[in-house]
């Protein structure tokens, strides 16, 4: 099964619904959407992707828009979905930030943020959730699970009691952040805290998935994907409308590669309906903590696939992740486009949180990798100087207050006297 940039729009097989069907990556299998609850493929358990007759060109989005659904966000592109409309908070149309002091720094031609943290709950998790829960009613299930660094489990929380569906959440004990927890807490999701690393907790997560104790809604399943591409359709459209051109270079952080995965996915259906010219398909770039770096290794190596990383560790708790499942798609993702992958270190990161922070886009550590793994190819002449890039910052500043308290300047005590203030300043 190709995933080639250039590859054609597959012709609809009987099982398909609408013009809609699943499709292993490793082996070819077709199935039907939603007729039973799966994950992997039944033949060879490889990857499944959700695949259309005929996919959207940029004309087509929005062009179903009416009461039944919203004109923005993740529902605005329902013609490249399963669905026309789904459970929604809304999420979707976050901001594409000009950072001109940052863009100067950096010594790009252009610079953009792709702010994901200004979704409803705080983080691009929205998107997929919008999409899963909604395959989730068509399934008929009535329960909702996923293993999380804290954002998943604080995008499903919401978007379970949203449906009114029960939500269980498996979380690393002593490895989430405070403002995730909480979150999750508030939706009103079962939380259990395992006694191991976020890999062992799915895990758990997909046995459970596997007796039929829940709707898993990781990003092992192939519907999360499919709200998350749309962050790939709105950068690309956004882009366009300012600039008259789509960006060189996406560089985005990576955990468990969903993203990188979902905006490859996005550029091959555009590439396929032909609304985007291969040579027009920007170059994704993903950027790992070093300490949680087995994508990039594998990138580095030229390895087909990764060495799963027992040992993790990071600031940047969003991808603390040993195991990326989604590795088979976003490697070729990465390759396909002339992108690459590079660690940087979690100060490089905090220096590009402060440096985000001081142009007003407040972001959660993980986020922030994307600038910092720019400034570090930029160092490195990977990046041209002339080069128009958006950088996705996944996850908003008070998702992890503490880390942000630490990055930022100490409260400096003085006397209840104006005096006594103004002889500070």
């Amino acid at each position: 099964m190709t995933l080639d940039i250039d590859a054609p729009a597959p012709s609809a097989p009987a099982c398909a619904d609408d013009g809609v069907w699943l499709a292993c990556i490793a082996c070819g299998s077709t199935f039907a959407p939603f007729e039973d609850v799966r994950y992997t493929c039944d033949d060879c358990d490889g990857l499944l992707e959700v695949r259309y007759e005929n996919p959207p060109t940029f004309e087509e989005f929005g062009s179903g828009a009416s009461t039944d659904g919203p004109d923005r966000g993740v529902w605005r592109y329902r013609e490249g979905l399963p669905f026309e409309s789904g459970v929604t908070l809304p999420e979707g149309d976050t901001p594409l930030h000009e950072v001109p002091r940052l863009e100067a720094d950096v010594g790009v031609s252009t610079l953009r943020i792709k702010h994901e943290g200004m979704n409803p709950t705080g983080s691009f998790k929205d998107r997929g959730m919008t999409v899963g829960v909604r395959v989730a009613e068509e399934l008929g299930v009535d329960a909702l699970a996923c293993a999380s660094t804290g954002n998943t489990s604080a995008a499903l929380a919401a978007y379970g009691g949203r449906a009114d569906l029960e939500t269980l959440v498996l979380l690393p004990s002593g490895k989430v952040a405070a403002g995730k927890i909480a979150q999750a807490s508030l939706h009103g999701a079962r939380i259990l805290e395992v006694d191991g690393n976020f890999d062992a907790c799915l895990d758990i997560v997909q046995e459970l998935a596997a007796r039929g104790e829940a709707y898993l809604l990781n990003s092992l399943n192939p519907f999360r994907l499919e709200g998350q591409k749309t962050i790939g359709f709105e950068i690309l459209e956004a882009f366009h409308a300012d600039h008259g051109t789509f960006p060189d270079r996406i560089v985005l952080p990576v955990g468990n590669a969903g993203n990188t995965a979902a905006l490859y996915k996005a550029f091959r259906e555009l590439v396929q309906s032909g609304a985007l010219a291969v040579e027009d398909v920007p170059k994704l770039t993903g950027v790992q903590a070093a300490g949680a770096a087995p994508m990039v290794e594998a990138i580095e190596n030229g390895a087909d696939s990764i060495r799963r990383w027992e040992d993790v560790e990071t600031r940047a708790t969003a991808i603390r992740i040993g195991n990326p499942v989604n590795a088979p798609k976003a490697l070729p993702g990465i390759r396909n486009t002339d992108g690459t992958a590079v660690a940087v270190a979690d100060e490089e990161i905090t220096d590009a949180q402060r440096a985000l922070a001081n142009e007003g886009v407040g972001v959660e550590p993980a986020s922030a990798a994307s600038v910092a793994g720019l400034r570090k190819l930029r160092r490195e002449g990977v990046v041209d100087d002339d080069e128009d890039v958006v950088c996705l910052t996944t996850g908003h500043l008070l998702k992890d207050p503490d880390a942000a308290y630490e990055a930022g300047n100490d409260p400096e005590p003085v006397a209840n006297d104006v005096d006594a203030v103004l002889e500070l300043l």
